[in-house]
Formats: structure tokens, sequence, C-alpha cells
């Protein structure tokens, strides 16, 4: 349910000269149904297929894991703790790929781990009850970021802080590439592509050190000049998602319900995108459905 390209790119000259606020609403508001125009419209080449599962996990923690605290999880707002993740499996599937390789296209992880992977996009809401959120509950998750609406207000220095500090394990949250100003890219041609794809991989580089090796399309929309474009700077795999977050629950791809190894994607909303609900409460929602349909959360760096 993504904007027309004609109201993107009036929300997008509106974003650079009003308030963080004003253009989150501009931005995010045809985006209640994810990132999306309703079905990934690229290739069939995305890995994941129930057929192809690979990688389970032993059952045992993370090394990283720290022992879960029932109570910091009932502040909030949820009944219990999420389950440790198993230990991740000792291949990913981006393993052995070459500089230049085509980038795997990933809409579901191959798995039996019962784990699912949250992913948010864009950047626009930056709630620092969020961040306290994330550190308490040591939360899992991958950003994709969208240069120009990521550095609006707090900036980039927001998303360093949801990455938190690194564990036993030494991991930390990605950060990722969701391009420069979030085209429809198959509208471009393949040198403004390049330039969309790998400008943003040059901007993360420069500010968090390395170029991320995931891409996420924005609304799920991209071509064979996308995949060029960002196997030429460095990606590793295009990752898509089988389940979208609403405001209070999930919508599905397929069966009606999350499977193992299925990406959700989110995005940094607020209230007035949200209607009247918090980002906190918002992955709260998220959090209670994962754990009624018997999942837990994982990192998907662990297993892409």
């Amino acid at each position: 349910m993504s904007p027309s390209i004609s109201g993107l790119r009036a929300s997008r000259r509106r974003f650079r000269t009003t308030g963080p606020a004003c253009a989150a609403a501009l931005l995010l508001a045809g985006l209640l149904a994810g990132c999306s125009s309703g079905s990934s419209s690229g290739p069939d080449k995305a890995a994941g297929s129930p057929s192809a599962r690979t990688g389970t996990g032993t059952g045992a923690a993370s090394p990283g894991a720290a022992a879960p605290d029932p109570e910091t999880y009932r502040r909030w707002g949820l009944d219990k703790p999420l389950a440790a993740p198993p230990k991740p499996p000792s291949a990913k599937l981006t393993d052995g790929m070459r500089p230049g390789d085509a980038p795997k296209v990933v809409k579901r992880v191959p798995t039996q781990d019962k784990v699912v992977f949250v992913t948010f996009d864009d950047g626009a809401e930056k709630d620092p009850a969020f961040v306290r959120m994330a550190k308490d509950l040591k939360l899992p998750f991958s950003m994709f970021l969208t240069d120009d609406i990521a550095r609006a207000g707090s900036g980039y220095d927001y998303f360093e802080r949801l990455r938190g500090e690194a564990g036993a394990d030494g991991k930390r949250n990605g950060v990722h590439n969701h391009t420069l100003s979030h085209p429809n890219l198959r509208t471009l041609s393949p040198e403004a592509q390049r330039r969309e794809v790998c400008g943003q991989q040059e901007a993360l580089e420069k500010r968090f050190g390395s170029r991320p090796p995931l891409f996420r399309p924005p609304y799920g929309n991209y071509n064979d000049a996308t995949l060029t474009a960002a196997g030429g700077c460095g990606v590793k795999a295009v990752v898509l998602w089988e389940a979208t977050m609403q405001i209070n629950d999930m919508r599905y791809a397929d069966g009606g319900k999350l499977r193992a190894g299925d990406i959700v994607l989110a995005h940094f909303r607020g209230p007035q995108e949200l209607k009247g609900t918090s980002m906190t409460q918002h992955v709260t929602n998220m959090l209670r459905s994962i754990q009624r349909q018997g999942f837990t959360v994982a990192r998907l760096e662990d297993y892409v």
C-alpha cells in the first residue's frame, strides 16, 4: 500500500523543509501496511523455501544472551520473557560469497528453529523510550535506514544507541541499507539505482565503520539492475519479508500465521502514524504476537 511515486517525491521535498514530526506523517502515512506495494517485484530468486531448510541450532542459548528478567518484561507490558534464541547455525546463507557476486534474495530464512527475525525500516520516529526498551529487553533486531529520513532530528546518533553495547559474543544490532531517498527502484535507470544503493553504503560505512552486507529495496521493488548495483557495492543479501507488523497485530504473506524463519517488517513510527500508539507499545504488541504463536526473536545477521 505504497503512496504514488509523485506523492512520494512530493513528500521527500516536504521532508527537507519541514520538522521531523510533519515529515514522519507525510512519509509514513502510506506505509502502515509496510514499505510494500503488496508484493515483492523482482526476479524469483528468493532463498528460504520450506524445502530448503538448513542450519538448525542446537537449542543452547546464544553465548551473548543474558538470563531474562521477568520483572523487566512486565514493565514493558509483556507477561513473560522471550525465550532465549538457540545457538546460531554454523553456516550462514551468505557464506562463501565472493566480492561482486549477485546478492541472495531472502524472504524467509531456511531454518527449523522456532525463531523469527524483527526488522525496522526507514528511521523517521526516534523515540528515546524505545532505546531504553531495547536495552532492557536485550532485543535483537536489524535496522534498514534511509539516509534522508534517518538524518532528521537526532540523526544517526539515535541508531548508534539502538545498536546497543556488544554482548559477550561481541555482537550488536545491525544497521543496513534502505537507499538514500526511498525511491521505487524499478522506475530508475541502472545508474540512478547504483547511486541510491551505493551512496547509502558509503554513508553508512562513514558513520558506522563498515559497509552493511544487507539491503532492503523500498516497497520490496527491485529488478536485475538493482541486484547488479547492490552486489557491486558489497551487498550480500536483499532482505524482503513474510510478515508485516500493523498497529496491533501482523499481516502475513502466506498462511495467516508466523512460520519458522519468517522475517517481520516493522517501521520506526510514532503516535501520529499509529493512531495514538507509541513506538514501545507497537513493539510490545509485536512481541506478544510472536510469543503467542510459539516463537522467539533471533538475530538476522547470525543466519544470513
